[in-house]
């Protein structure tokens, strides 16, 4: 009678008292009484614990508080910072060419299960299949439940089933045009059938877990582009998958997703190219000629004045009698100095003459006993198991009252509904007051977690869980498609996101609930759809039961102090923008695992098939996962590359800012042919890279490549390098950050004022000798060969015929390195002139070049002061037309005044 992870954890108390070794070939199911785990410990292990000895008595139930203890702070304490809010967003992965192969075979002999979609993708798969030789045994019509178990037990019993193909997802569908029970009916096609398929192959007896590959049409990217999911069902689809492939980590599973078309030759060879190739991925779409998951960046929400919540708001909230849902009742309440509440649950309104909800309060541990008591006086045995049956049943109707005073107290109106939401003529009746009115805000946290693996998890309770979330969402709507709704908020949570062992269900749900959401970008775009990841709570909620908080900590997973997710709600409900998905989470603990060691992609295959475009900051291409991205390592040794080695500060070679720009161009393009990079914004220069005794040096260049809209991608980018020191081993450093921009087509270069390159008179000109005094750079960076003012700009003349500033000379640059530098150094100059002091490059908001854009002269920067303390700078050619363009270029002094005798001629021409 108990759950999946508490069976996991007194397996674990077991192995560690009787010091039996980990096994992982042992499955848990496999014990499922204390007489199976008794005779688990006689068969491997020849000794007992010590323990003291245990009356037989009849089993106290144990105290529940009134008052949940104070949980305890996690890691950065209850600061928001330690909570980050995260946005799932649509990441590049690698071209399954450059991936590793997942040691599925499709040959002669292969037998796999085939449910084809309402197109024709399925009939051009199994063509593709049994042209390689494979049994395809096809799910033919739409059996129920029953006949399809019973059917796959019989292929199962032929022979090994070696893995799935279901297609249902990719069936279009438009919810608006779905009454509810036509929406339950199709989600029993997509995802409870499918539940059923992998079930009855889950005791099969074979060497590996079949695969699954269960395709989507959610748009190409799962739903996270600007436009939204398409058709939504497939939401239930992916999510059932992303929790099944946590619960069998060695099998491949994936959920491919595609967008709205007519193709069926070229999805099928792609599902079958997915099943052969890259292991480290679960989300995996196709758009635009790209693959892409789903990756997350932090990102602040900004308040927005006009959603703010007043006494006149309306809402409408389900799930009210949970404690979670109780307490942001009664803070929404607060923050709106009132408004009007419909608060659904299956529980019945609060009685508050009830003395046992005060008692609940007062007393929780005495009324506990006395539940027992009752039982036992109504002739029935007071096990634990209906002691907090009754005292749940009595939390939850507390939960309601505290609910209702606070919206009274606050000066609102409290209306409670008692609906079954899975009933939708129930749920409609319900709220058929509001019925061509406002909802200002509609917020769905109904939801049970019963959480079991899929083989013990039946199908009663698997209803259950899926139908209140997904089923009453749909009825919701139903009800209040006459109403003009402002904001509509679901409760998901990160087993939504990322999938969780034993919740196949529960994960389903919530990712079905997030691609709704999504889908309101093109059906409901009046309504700010926001879903909600939620972490585990502290404190309060179903996740502070039994060995869940153990659980959690053991997984590394942080649970979140109940103050900052109310916050996050009224956060949410009132920010500015359309919305959408993010997730609120401390440490993600396993869930931030990667299921591959480099995210699925081959080294060797990347790089080789990278070398054309190779860089002289590109190495070996090492891996590419969802938290960092490409990761390129470089080794540079300064005695090679004259970049370092002419460029010296206190005669240690320093790795030019601009060259580590120029790495984050070369890792952002390293794996995009036909694509540029732009532009780079946001550069922080934040520590210099040294060579250290001249020695050489490895880099990390990371580029995590994410969808920007309008046809562009963005590349948040990193160079990271390590050292070890004494006493202090490895230590870890980002030294520059920033992102690129990448494009299919450079932009042609602008045409500018070029007045200010006619060269100043010889007495008010700063000369290449002049500057090199001062400037530590070498020949090969000694860019700058006179600077001049004019009109209240610095221009600085490119120097001709510059010797080559790294090996092998024709290695092709992404971005012209030296052009930026010629920005930075004619920046330099004036600083040096006006301001009298040295300094090194800390910041760029934005450089960018153009089309035609080489280091060959004549050309000219042009830079102009702004009113941050920062500079802008054009490039300029003969013709007038910038070559580059640099934006927000800011700089850190050096310590000390520069020569005095050497800064005179500087400060006398540009002073």
């Amino acid at each position: 009678g108990i759950d999946t992870v508490k069976q996991a954890e007194v397996f674990a108390t077991i192995r560690e008292a009787y010091e039996i070794p980990f096994d992982d070939t042992l499955k848990l199911r496999d014990y499922p009484t204390l007489n199976h785990v008794v005779a688990f410990v006689n068969e491997r292990s020849g000794a007992a614990p010590a323990a003291e000895p245990v009356p037989a008595a009849e089993p106290a139930p144990e105290p529940a508080a009134a008052k949940p203890e104070p949980a305890p702070q996690p890691p950065g304490g209850d600061d928001e910072a330690a909570f980050p809010r995260r946005v799932p967003v649509p990441v590049v992965r690698p071209p399954l060419s450059y991936c590793v192969p997942t040691g599925v075979e499709l040959a002669r002999g292969s037998r796999v299960i085939l449910r084809r979609d309402s197109g024709r993708v399925g009939a051009a798969l199994a063509k593709r299949l049994e042209k390689l030789g494979v049994e395809v045994l096809e799910i033919a019509g739409s059996p129920d439940a029953e006949e399809l178990e019973r059917q796959t037990t019989d292929w199962k019993a032929a022979g090994p089933i070696d893995g799935v193909y279901w297609l249902a997802g990719l069936d279009e569908e438009s919810l608006d045009e779905l009454e509810p029970e036509q929406a339950h009916e199709a989600l029993h096609a997509r995802v409870k059938l499918l539940v059923t398929v992998m079930r009855a192959l889950s005791e099969q007896e074979a060497d590996r877990d079949p695969f699954l590959i269960a395709a989507t049409r959610l748009g190409g990217r799962h739903g996270y582009d600007e436009a939204g999911a398409t058709s939504v069902l497939g939401g239930a689809v992916s999510g059932f998958t992303k929790a099944l492939a946590r619960e069998r980590p060695e099998a491949v599973i994936k959920a491919v997703d595609f967008p709205p078309s007519r193709k069926t030759a070229a999805i099928a060879d792609l599902l079958v190219e997915e099943t052969t190739r890259d292991p480290g991925t679960i989300e995996v779409g196709h758009a635009d000629g790209l693959r892409w998951s789903v990756g997350l960046v932090e990102r602040e929400a900004v308040p927005d004045p006009q959603r703010a919540l007043g006494s006149d708001s309306v809402f409408v909230i389900t799930g009210a009698a949970g404690s979670i849902v109780s307490a942001i009742t009664c803070e929404l309440a607060q923050a709106a100095n009132g408004g009007t509440f419909h608060l659904l649950d299956l529980v019945p309104a609060p009685d508050a003459d009830d003395p046992d909800l005060e008692r609940f309060t007062s007393d929780a541990d005495g009324l506990k006993r006395e539940l027992a008591d009752r039982i036992r006086d109504r002739g029935e045995r007071p096990t634990p198991k209906l002691v907090e049956r009754e005292l749940a049943r009595i939390e939850r109707a507390r939960a309601a009252l505290d609910a209702i005073e606070a919206i009274r107290n606050a000066g609102g109106e409290a209306h409670w509904h008692q609906v079954d939401l899975t009933d939708a003529a129930a749920v409609e009746q319900a709220l058929a007051v509001l019925r061509g009115s406002r909802v200002d805000v509609l917020l769905h946290c109904a939801g049970l977690d019963l959480s079991h693996f899929l083989p013990d998890k039946p199908q009663p309770e698997y209803d259950l869980v899926f139908d209140v979330k997904a089923d009453g969402w749909f009825a919701l709507l139903h009800a209040l498609r006459d109403a003009e709704i402002g904001t509509a908020a679901v409760f998901s949570s990160i087993s939504g996101r990322f999938g969780n062992a034993g919740q196949t269900d529960y994960s389903a749900a919530n990712d079905l609930l997030c691609k709704s959401i999504s889908n309101f970008r093109r059906s409901r775009p009046d309504t700010v759809g926001v879903a909600i990841d939620w972490t585990a709570w502290a404190g309060i909620g179903m996740a502070t039961r039994g060995s869940i908080p153990k659980t959690m900590e053991a997984a590394g997973i942080e649970m979140m102090p109940p103050e900052l997710g109310m916050a996050a709600v009224q956060r949410e409900l009132t920010a500015a923008g359309d919305g959408g998905e993010v997730l609120i989470a401390g440490s993600l603990g396993i869930l931030a695992d990667e299921r591959h060691p480099t995210g699925g992609l081959d080294p060797d295959l990347a790089t080789t098939g990278a070398a054309e475009a190779k860089g002289p900051m590109t190495g070996r291409i090492a891996a590419m996962t969802l938290r960092d991205g490409l990761a390129v390592l470089t080794d540079l040794d300064p005695s090679r590359q004259a970049f370092l080695d002419d460029h010296r500060i206190d005669g240690t070679p320093v790795l030019p800012g601009v060259m580590g720009m120029e790495g984050f161009a070369e890792a952002a393009r390293a794996l995009l042919p036909g694509w540029h990079v732009i532009s780079l914004e946001d550069v922080e220069l934040q520590a210099p890279f040294k060579f250290y005794r001249d020695e050489p040096r490895a880099l990390e260049l990371r580029a995590l490549l994410r969808d920007a809209g309008d046809g562009r991608i963005e590349a948040d980018c990193q160079l990271v390098g390590r050292r070890t020191l004494p006493g202090q081993g490895e230590q870890e450093t980002i030294h520059f950050s920033g992102r690129a921009v990448l494009a299919r087509k450079v932009p042609e270069p602008p045409v500018v004022d070029s007045a200010d390159t006619e060269e100043a008179e010889a007495d008010r000109t700063v000369n290449r000798d002049a500057v090199y005094r001062l400037y530590f750079h070498g020949p090969a960076y000694q860019v700058l060969d006179a600077a001049w003012s004019a009109n209240g700009t610095v221009v600085g003349r490119l120097a001709d015929e510059l010797p080559p500033a790294h090996e092998p000379p024709g290695q092709p640059t992404e971005m012209p390195p030296r052009l930026v530098e010629l920005c930075f150094q004619t920046a330099g100059v004036r600083e040096l002139g006006t301001a009298g002091r040295m300094a090194l490059p800390t910041h760029v908001d934005r450089v960018q070049w153009f089309a035609g854009v080489d280091e060959h002269g004549p050309l000219w920067a042009v830079v102009r002061p702004r009113d941050d303390d920062g500079v802008d700078a054009d490039v300029v050619g003969p013709d007038g037309k910038a070559r580059l363009r640099l934006e927000g270029y800011r700089t850190i002094a050096l310590p000390g005044a520069p020569d005095p005798q050497a800064l005179e001629p500087i400060r006398a021409a540009i002073g």
